[in-house]
């Protein structure tokens, strides 16, 4: 393997090894091989690339054969790619949510003002902005985020759907 910069940049953020291998989903034995210079692949030093905001290829001091930069290069692109996708899909369930919240407001204002609800009525339009928000929060977190990791695993949630 090549010289890598991972127990630099590490103590740089004055983190350890074990909440660097928390913040990338990398076991803490893999992040001691690491920075002992055994191999990893190339998937998991993305992950620790991504944890420590940095591009792969700063990870390394030099790299030794043009094939692996070719690699480094493949990746980097691969893992740009998956991340697009992924926060198409997520921002494609965000506006899915807010769409679906307009037509409620819409609907229950004039259905209000038609007299069709009683006051009642416009507790509607909270309780979904409130409601759905949580329950939307609840799926990203524990179903849709999973599905997206395991389909995309060099790309990392969107910060919006945090928001949920």
């Amino acid at each position: 393997m090549n010289k890598t910069h991972i127990g630099e940049l590490r103590r740089a953020r004055g983190w350890t090894q074990e909440r660097l291998a928390a913040e990338s989903g990398v076991a803490g034995r893999t992040i001691q091989r690491v920075e002992a210079g055994n191999d990893a692949s190339l998937d998991t030093i993305a992950l620790i690339a991504d944890a420590l905001e940095v591009a792969v290829r700063d990870l390394f001091v030099s790299v030794e054969s043009i094939d692996f930069g070719e690699a480094v290069e493949k990746l980097d692109a691969r893992k740009s790619a998956q991340q697009a996708r992924r926060d198409s899909i997520t921002h494609a369930f965000i506006y899915l949510f807010q769409g679906v919240g307009v037509l409620v407001t819409f609907a229950t204002i004039v259905l209000q003002l038609t007299g069709t609800f009683s006051w009642l009525g416009w507790f509607i339009i909270p309780a979904y902005w409130a409601g759905v928000r949580l329950l939307f929060g609840f799926l990203f977190r524990i179903v849709i985020d999973p599905r997206l990791d395991a389909k995309y695993p060099l790309s990392l949630p969107s910060r919006a759907a945090a928001d949920y």
